[in-house]
C-alpha cells in the first residue's frame, strides 16, 4: 500500500508486514510516514534545557526542564514520588462534545509534572532521564554511572566525559560507540580497547594511536607496529596538554581517518535479516538505529529488548508488542504513550508507572481501569473504551501520537531540534553575555586556583559556560586541556560526527555491490560491504 504523508506529502509504502503489525494491536495505518512521526514524539522529550525554578508543592528551589511560565505545575523528583499528593483527585469524566486530544491537553496542565526525570541519583539532580547514578553532572540518559559529566547514552561507567553511547567503561573522553573501554579518548567504535587516542573500529587493542581496523594489537601508531620504547616517546612528544596541538592532533586525525579508514556501510552484530545501523544481537528488525536484542520490530531509534514493536524511541526493557512510545520502560500492549514504565494495556497515558488498563491518564501508579485518571469498575471500563475510541476515529485522533501543540516544551529544547533542526539566526550584534570574559591558558598545567569561579565563553555558540570542580579534576588526571566550548555545543559536535538515521543507496567501494547504508553516495569515505569489510579486517 502507497499512501502520501499528511504532514511532508511525501509518498511512503506500507508493506504487509506493516498491515499485519497494525491489525495485531488493532490500530488503523499511520497518516505520516515514519520520519514525520519521529519527529512528532521528539517533540516530547526535552534531554538538555534546563531551568532554576521552585517546586509547585514544596517551593524547594532547583533545576528543572520546564520553564517556570508555561503553565504547568512541576514538583521536584523526591515530592513527585512521594505519598504527599495524589494524581486521582484530578480525575474527571469524559466529555464527548470536545476533542480527546483537547481533554487530554487540560490534564496535563492540571495534573503535576516531574521536573527532573531522575531515579534512585546520588548526587545527581542536574541530570536527566537517569538511573542509579552517583556524583553524576549533565549525564543524560545514564543508568548506573559514577562521576560521568557532560554524556549522553553512557551506561554501568566510571569517570567518562563527553562521550555518546559508551557503555562499561572507565576513563574515556570524546568517545561515540565505544564498549568496555579504559583510558581510551577521540575513538569511535572501540571494544574491549584501553589506553588509546585518535581510534576508530579497534577490538581488543592497547597502546594504539591513529589507527583503525585493528584486531588484538599493541604499540601501533597509524596502523604500524611499533617498539614499546618507540610508542612511549612518540606518545609523549604529542604535547597533549596544549589545547593548540590537540586540536591540530583532531584535525589530522578527521583527515587521515577519512582518506584511509574502512567503513561499514552497517553496524550490524551477530544480526539476522535486519536493516540500519548500530544492531546488535537482533532479527527482523528493519530501519532502526542503536537497537539491542530485538526481534520482529521496525522504527525503533535507541531500543533495547523490544519484540513485535515499532515507533519507538528511547525504550528499554522488553518492551513487546507496542507502538508510538517514547522514553518508556517495560510496556507491553501499549501504544501513544511517554515517559511510562512497567505498564500493560495503557494507551495515550503519560507518566504513569506500574500500571495496567489505563487510557488518557497521567501521573498513575499501581491503577487500573481508568480514564482521564477517573476509576471505573472493569465492566465499565471495557464499555466505555471503546465508545472513546470511536469517537476519536470520527475526529481523526485515534491512531495518531499527541499533536505537536500540547507538547509542554518548544520545538528548539527537544530532541526533535537535535535530529531535525530549525536554525534561528542570530545577529552579529546580538551578544549572548555581557560582562567579564576570562581567557583561558592553552596548556592544562597553566590553569589558575580559581578556575571553576570564572565564566568562559563558548568559542562557537558564544555562550557563556563553566567547569565545574570535578570535571576540572578529570582533566587534570588525564593531562587533557580545559575545552573552549560549552558542554551543549560539545554534544552537537560529537552529533555531526555521527551519520544520519537515514539509509541512502549506494555501492560498496571495494566489489561495487549496491548497498543500503548511511553514507550517501557522494561521501568519500572508503564504504564496504559487510562481506568486503569482514576479508579485510579479519
Amino acid at each position: 500500500m502507497q499512501k502520501t504523508c499528511k504532514q511532508c506529502e511525501i509518498k511512503f509504502e506500507i508493506d504487509q508486514l506493516d498491515l499485519d503489525f497494525y491489525k495485531k494491536i488493532n490500530v488503523p495505518v499511520p497518516t505520516l510516514c515514519s520520519e514525520c512521526r519521529l519527529k512528532r514524539r521528539q517533540i516530547f522529550r526535552n534531554d538538555r534545557v534546563f531551568y532554576n525554578r521552585k517546586c509547585d508543592l514544596s517551593g524547594k528551589q532547583f533545576i528543572s526542564t520546564y520553564e517556570p511560565n508555561r503553565g504547568y505545575k512541576v514538583y521536584h523528583p523526591d515530592e513527585w514520588y512521594s505519598d504527599k499528593w495524589d494524581a486521582m483527585v484530578y480525575g474527571r469524566d469524559f466529555d464527548f462534545n470536545k476533542p480527546f486530544f483537547e481533554q487530554f491537553d487540560a490534564l496535563m496542565h492540571a495534573v503535576p509534572r516531574l521536573g527532573i526525570d531522575i531515579v534512585n541519583c546520588e548526587n545527581s539532580y542536574y541530570c536527566n532521564f537517569c538511573g542509579d547514578d552517583k556524583n553524576c553532572y549533565l549525564d543524560i540518559a545514564g543508568e548506573g554511572n559514577e562521576d560521568c559529566y557532560f554524556n549522553l547514552f553512557v551506561k554501568h561507567s566510571k569517570n567518562v566525559v563527553d562521550c555518546t553511547f559508551v557503555y562499561n567503561s572507565t576513563l574515556c573522553c570524546e568517545c561515540i560507540n565505544c564498549y568496555d573501554c579504559y583510558n581510551v579518548q577521540h575513538s569511535t567504535y572501540c571494544e574491549n580497547s584501553s589506553d588509546c587516542l585518535f581510534c576508530f573500529d579497534l577490538k581488543g587493542c592497547r597502546n594504539c594511536l591513529f589507527s583503525s581496523g585493528l584486531r588484538n594489537k599493541e604499540y601501533f601508531i597509524f596502523n604500524k607496529q611499533h617498539s614499546k620504547e618507540e610508542y612511549g616517546k612518540y606518545l609523549e612528544n604529542l604535547q597533549l596538554g596544549s589545547y593548540v596541538q590537540r586540536e591540530k592532533l583532531k584535525a589530522g586525525w578527521d583527515k587521515f581517518k577519512r582518506e584511509n579508514a574502512i567503513f561499514r556501510g552497517n553496524y550490524f552484530l551477530n544480526c539476522e535479516n535486519v536493516s540500519g545501523d548500530d544492531i546488535k544481537n537482533s532479527k527482523n528488525t528493519f530501519h532502526s538505529f542503536n537497537v539491542l536484542n530485538c526481534e520482529d520490530c521496525k522504527y525503533l531509534y535507541d531500543v533495547l529488548d523490544a519484540k513485535d514493536c515499532q515507533d519507538l524511541n528511547y525504550s528499554l526493557y522488553k518492551p513487546e508488542l507496542s507502538y508510538e512510545l517514547i522514553s518508556t520502560l517495560n510496556m507491553v500492549k501499549s501504544a501513544f504513550s511517554l515517559e511510562s514504565h512497567y505498564c500493560n494495556e495503557v494507551y495515550y497515558c503519560d507518566m504513569v508507572n506500574n500500571s495496567k488498563n489505563l487510557f488518557g491518564c497521567i501521573g498513575l501508579n499501581h491503577k487500573q481501569y481508568c480514564i482521564l485518571n477517573k476509576q471505573y469498575s472493569r465492566e465499565e471500563y471495557e464499555k466505555l473504551v471503546p465508545k472513546i475510541i470511536e469517537k476519536m476515529r470520527l475526529d481523526g485522533e485515534w491512531g495518531e501520537f499527541f499533536p505537536f501543540d500540547i507538547s509542554p516544551f518548544a520545538y528548539s529544547e527537544t530532541v526533535a531540534q537535535e535530529y531535525f533542526s530549525l536554525k534561528v539566526e542570530r545577529t552579529k550584534s546580538e551578544k549572548i553575555y555581557q560582562g567579564p570574559e576570562f581567557q583561558l591558558p592553552d596548556n592544562i598545567k597553566d590553569l589558575p586556583d580559581d578556575l571553576v569561579k570564572q565564566i568562559l565563553i563558548c568559542e562557537k555558540s558564544e555562550k557563556p559556560y563553566r567547569v565545574i570542580e570535578a570535571e576540572l579534576k578529570f582533566y587534570k588526571r588525564m593531562n587533557i586541556p580545559v575545552p573552549h566550548l560549552s558542554p551543549d555545543q560539545r554534544h552537537l559536535e560529537r552529533m555531526s560526527l555521527r551519520n544520519p538515521r537515514k539509509l541512502f543507496d549506494r555501492k560498496c567501494s571495494n566489489c561495487g555491490q549496491q548497498i543500503e547504508s548511511t553514507f550517501t553516495a557522494n561521501r568519500p569515505e572508503k564504504v564496504y560491504c559487510e562481506q568486503c569489510y569482514l576479508k579485510v579486517v579479519y
